[in-house]
Formats: C-alpha cells, sequence, structure tokens
C-alpha cells in the first residue's frame, strides 16, 4: 500500500484511484461496506482502490484539548485498511490551509487536479469544505462537472441501530465489547509498543504487558478477557490473556494505561508492538483491602477469562 500525505505532490502512479473518503476510525462495518463499493467499480474500470482520509483527524485538529476520542490511531488505521486490499491510502495532512478551502476548492483543487480520482464513494451524512458546508449531493453535482463519478453509499444499520464509530465508542464505554466487535466487524484493540511499568504484577506473580492508551477513547475500566497478538521478534503469534484497563486504585495510580497478563508467557516483550483485543469484560476495576485479596480475585479473573476465550 503507498501512502500520500500531500494533495498537492501526486505522482502519475498514484492517481486515478476510485476512492472512498472518511475518517475511517475503527474501519468498522459501514467503513468497510463503503470500501466494498469503492473496490466494486475499480475491479470495472481498472482504477486502484484508494482511502481518502485525514490526519490529525479534523475533531482533533478542532479540539485540541477535548477528551481522546479515536478508537485507533494512524499506525493501526493503515494497518487495517492494507489489510482489506487498500491500494493507495491518501492521508491528507489536515491543516489551516485544506480546512479553509470551501466545497467547490476541495472538490476542484483536492479530489479532481491533486488526486484525479476516477470515482468516489462517501456516506449519505458526508459533510466537507470549510464550516462542514459541502454535503454529498453536492459532491455528486461537482463530480459531474469536474469529471469524476460519486457513488453516495447508504447508511447501515445492525441489531444495536446505526453502525458508526459513535456508537462503537458508547459500547466500549459502557462495558460492551461484543456489541462493538459487531459493529466492527472485529474485536476491538488497541496497539502499541510494550513500556516499562511498575512491576507490581511481575512481584504478585502477574507479569504485565503494559501499554499507553493516550490519545485513544477509553473503553470502561475494568478486568477484560483478551486476546494478545505480539506483532514481531521471537514471541510473535497470538496468545490468549486477561488485562486491566484503568488507574490502577489498589495502588493510588492515577493514569490510565492497559496492562495485559499472558497466559503461559515468559518471553521479554518490553518495546515490541503488541495488538490487544478485548473479547469480553469481566468486571469493573476495584480497590481491596489487602494484597492477598487482589490475588484471589485475579487468580478468578483468568480462569474466567481462560473459559470464556477457550470457546472462541
Amino acid at each position: 500500500m503507498r501512502i500520500i500525505r500531500d494533495y498537492q505532490f501526486v505522482e502519475a502512479q498514484d492517481r486515478g484511484a476510485s476512492a472512498a473518503i472518511g475518517n475511517f476510525d475503527g474501519v468498522h462495518l459501514g467503513h468497510q461496506s463503503v470500501l466494498e463499493i469503492a473496490r466494486s467499480y475499480g475491479a470495472k474500470s481498472g482504477a486502484p482502490l484508494g482511502v481518502i482520509t485525514f490526519e490529525p483527524h479534523p475533531r482533533q485538529y478542532f479540539a485540541p484539548t477535548a477528551p481522546a476520542f479515536r478508537l485507533m490511531g494512524p499506525d493501526a488505521r493503515s494497518s487495517r485498511l492494507e489489510k482489506l486490499g487498500v491500494k493507495h491510502l491518501y492521508e491528507l495532512n489536515f491543516n489551516a490551509a485544506l480546512s479553509a478551502l470551501t466545497p467547490r476548492e476541495f472538490a476542484q483543487n483536492v479530489l479532481a487536479d491533486g488526486l484525479g480520482v476516477k470515482h468516489v464513494v462517501i456516506g449519505g451524512d458526508f459533510c466537507f469544505g470549510k464550516g462542514r458546508a459541502g454535503n454529498a449531493q453536492d459532491l455528486k453535482d461537482f463530480g459531474v462537472e469536474m469529471g469524476f463519478d460519486v457513488t453516495i453509499a447508504p447508511l447501515l444499520s445492525g441489531d444495536n441501530g446505526q453502525v458508526s464509530s459513535t456508537a462503537i465508542r458508547t459500547a466500549l464505554s459502557e462495558g460492551r465489547p461484543r456489541d462493538a466487535a459487531a459493529m466492527l466487524g472485529h474485536w476491538h484493540r488497541i496497539e502499541g509498543d510494550v513500556i516499562t511499568g511498575d512491576q507490581r504484577g511481575r512481584e504478585l506473580g502477574f507479569p504485565t504487558a503494559n501499554m499507553s492508551t493516550d490519545d485513544l477513547h477509553p473503553p470502561k475500566f475494568g478486568v477484560y478477557a483478551v486476546l494478545v497478538d505480539v506483532l514481531s521478534g521471537p514471541h510473535k503469534g497470538q496468545y490468549h490473556g486477561a488485562a486491566s484497563m484503568g488507574v490502577r486504585p489498589m495502588f493510588g495510580i492515577n493514569h490510565a494505561n492497559l496492562e495485559s497478563f499472558i497466559f503461559d508467557f515468559s518471553g521479554d516483550i518490553y518495546g515490541t508492538p503488541i495488538s490487544v483485543a478485548l473479547v469480553d469484560y469481566l468486571r469493573p476495576e476495584e480497590k481491596f483491602y489487602s494484597l492477598d485479596a487482589l490475588i484471589t480475585q485475579m487468580n478468578a479473573d483468568c480462569a474466567r477469562a481462560k473459559t470464556i476465550l477457550n470457546t472462541l
């Protein structure tokens, strides 16, 4: 997959795509349905599959101090899109100049002249241009004028209503990772390098792989049954485990992170990228009256997680 970040400097080989436009946060089933429409058009016309997205997320750009809301970072997003067959990722730098473009300027300067798209696919609720002044029908009209096709994809609904990044965030905030997975089409994953923690888990007999969750939407604090993928190195592979998401009230810590205890594992993976899939929410985070009580509960958590994960 080729990644292009500046629409003003696009090589000939990167033009002419059939591209889906959006933020693709989570790359959920709605996003995937839009990709399928773009893929189908490309298969008929000989256009490669592309995605047009923005970094930072426009919401981050306009409200940089607001609470973290993203389901995945840009690296995880690009990895997921590549697995889905995207050949050209136009990860455009969202800055003052891009945000100031009128809807017409965005269509002409970015899509037609810059990227030279053959076809774009958007959702029915798509808005674009300065002040989100342009809508899906506006883009369709611009496409007729400027020489690219536009397909307006229907919004996707599931058992829990419309599939959206907002609905997925709500499910995760309420401790419903399976509902989130049903909308995503895959487990919700937190990805990043293993960082050095305070070693308390090791002292208790539960060494954990710690990860920062800064800049990501926090799932409900508590304990989860998880799948842990070690993405590189001698221990590369998938493992079962139990993870604690939160601030560790037993020890007075107030900065949230994710700590995963990997079952039947003893390797050194500090600094190694891993991906942790939240499968089931087991219980809320709590403070115990003694370390022995904490250890007893951790043993119970692990036993329950093993039972759940062995049924997958």
